[in-house]
């Protein structure tokens, strides 16, 4: 009998979002509300459109392996040499060949818990030691939900490889500014690789929060994650990036593509969504204005929201979480669920943060009357 890896049995599945047609049809209604995925609800880019339809008369040919004009038109937005970006099919493909490219079994990735699901997972793969720091209050009383760098870096021993620092941090939102985060990378051993996975840097409002392709500069074990699946509107289109202050970790990382991952309609989107950067501003900020809304009205009702630099609130609601969102499922309405801990909730337009706040109230109200 043909068996996978022990490692890879042990695996639990991924947990996407539900389908909000599915959950739609499911229970009866005409229309069910996804807040569970960090999308942005803008349609894509008129730009974007224009060259998806362009690139798609050339499907019959393989996308370039290499993804020359899109990893040259990073670089020059970033002021680096093409030879220190490396694209991949998503930041999380780029997540896996990295502890594919810097670990062996033996050593370790250390990271902050809870953050992305996905680095323990990716550890487990690679057959490294997963080492989870706990989370700390980021304001006195609050819920533990911001990096402790200290005890982040005191947790690096001869073992780490790779370090991952999810700023802001999903799915919480905080953010850890820039005293902190320099101090943490000047403590962090100079073999040691930290990976800042800033997916929702386009989100970030605080001027303390440091843009880190800025703090990596002169710091050879420093690389920067990033995506084109949140702010820039193509989550299905799969392609992120990563930006390595030292050429030599780039190559790694580029050794361990699957080739021709990232396809040529994805190539071509980001090219364009890169040149309508205005726009794209334009709609974060309209983001982060309806996210200052939705954390007012969610206070407003009571609830210990954390102010979050993302797309998204984190309700620190501990074991109500698994029935809180099930109870709001069954109003048409769809978040993330992370049993014992909290639910993560996108923000949305204002219509399907109203959709959400009105099933919440009938929730609580449900409850409050038992």
């Amino acid at each position: 009998m043909v068996s996978a890896r022990p490692a890879v049995q042990e695996l639990p599945a991924y947990r996407p979002g539900r389908n909000p047609a599915d959950l739609a049809r499911e229970i009866g209604v005409a229309r069910a509300v996804k807040l569970a995925s960090n999308e942005v609800a803008f349609p894509p880019l008129p730009a974007v459109v224009e060259a998806l339809a362009a690139a798609a008369a050339e499907a019959n040919r393989y996308p370039d392996n290499g993804a020359v004009v899109l990893t040259s038109a990073l670089a020059q937005r970033y002021g680096v040499d093409p030879a220190q970006v490396v694209t991949g099919c998503g930041a999380v493909m780029l997540c896996q060949q990295l502890a594919q490219s810097f670990n062996d079994p033996g050593t370790s990735i250390a990271f902050a818990w809870r953050s992305f699901e996905m680095y323990p997972l990716l550890a487990r793969v690679a057959g490294a030691r997963a080492v989870q720091v706990p989370l700390a209050p980021g304001r006195p009383g609050g819920p533990a939900d911001t990096h402790d760098l200290e005890a982040l870096a005191a947790a690096v021993d001869d073992t780490t490889r790779v370090v991952f620092v999810c700023n802001p941090n999903n799915p919480t939102g905080t953010a850890v500014r820039r005293a902190e985060l320099e101090r943490f990378l000047d403590t962090v051993p100079a073999d040691t690789l930290v990976v800042l996975d800033e997916a929702y840097r386009e989100f970030v409002t605080d001027a303390d929060v440091p843009d880190g392709i800025e703090l990596m500069r002169g710091r050879p074990n420093v690389a920067v994650l990033r995506t084109f699946s949140k702010a820039w509107g193509l989550a299905g289109l799969r392609v992120g990036y990563l930006v390595a202050e030292d050429p030599a970790v780039a190559d790694a990382v580029r050794k361990t593509h699957v080739p021709f991952s990232v396809s040529s309609l994805a190539q071509a989107a980001a090219v364009a969504a890169l040149a309508s950067e205005d726009e794209v501003r334009r709609r974060c900020a309209a983001v982060t204005a309806e996210r200052d809304r939705l954390t007012s009205a969610l206070r407003e009702r009571g609830l210990d929201v954390s102010d979050s630099q993302a797309n998204f609130v984190w309700l620190a609601v501990g074991e109500e979480a698994a029935g809180l969102a099930a109870a709001l499922e069954q109003r048409a309405v769809i978040t993330r669920p992370f049993a014992g801990e909290g639910i993560r909730v996108t923000v949305g337009t204002p219509e399907e943060d109203d959709a959400f706040l009105a099933a919440l109230d009938e929730v609580r109200s449900v409850t409050i009357a038992r």
